[in-house]
């Protein structure tokens, strides 16, 4: 599979996975393992991966997006910690994960800020891409 988390947003049909509706949700949390999934879903948006999609509207019960997270054929969650706060909210709103991955068992420390490199972003698109193959 081609490295979609560096190809710009007009990425090769093999990048993308069909036709199937992929949503993507970060818990983009106020830390630098949280902003590190924000990142990454950005860039696998970009890239083609899938759509990163709200995940604030999913926990706040907001009926167009439920409608359209419930339509999705895949999720993607990437959370920074095991607090999982991206996985709560998609269980509780009982949607089904099809990928997920926690930043931390990905052997990146988490602390109280927001430097974050490109490498660990790429690391974390990387590994979100082994998952989907």
């Amino acid at each position: 599979m081609a490295d979609c988390c560096s190809t710009p947003k007009a990425a090769p049909v093999d990048c993308c996975c069909g036709g199937e509706s992929v949503l993507i949700f970060a818990c983009s949390g106020g830390s630098n393992v949280g902003q590190l999934t924000n990142e990454a879903a950005k860039k696998l948006d970009q890239g083609g991966v899938g759509k990163f999609y709200c995940l604030a509207g999913i926990g706040g019960d907001i009926a167009g997006m439920m409608v359209n997270a419930e339509g999705a054929d895949r999720i993607i969650a990437l959370d920074g910690c095991d607090v999982a706060c991206a996985r709560k909210t998609l269980e509780r709103a009982n949607l089904p994960i099809s990928c997920y991955v926690v930043v931390t068992d990905e052997g990146v420390e988490k602390g109280h800020h927001f430097a974050i490199s490109d490498e660990e972003v790429a690391g974390l698109c990387a590994r979100v891409q082994e998952l989907l193959a």
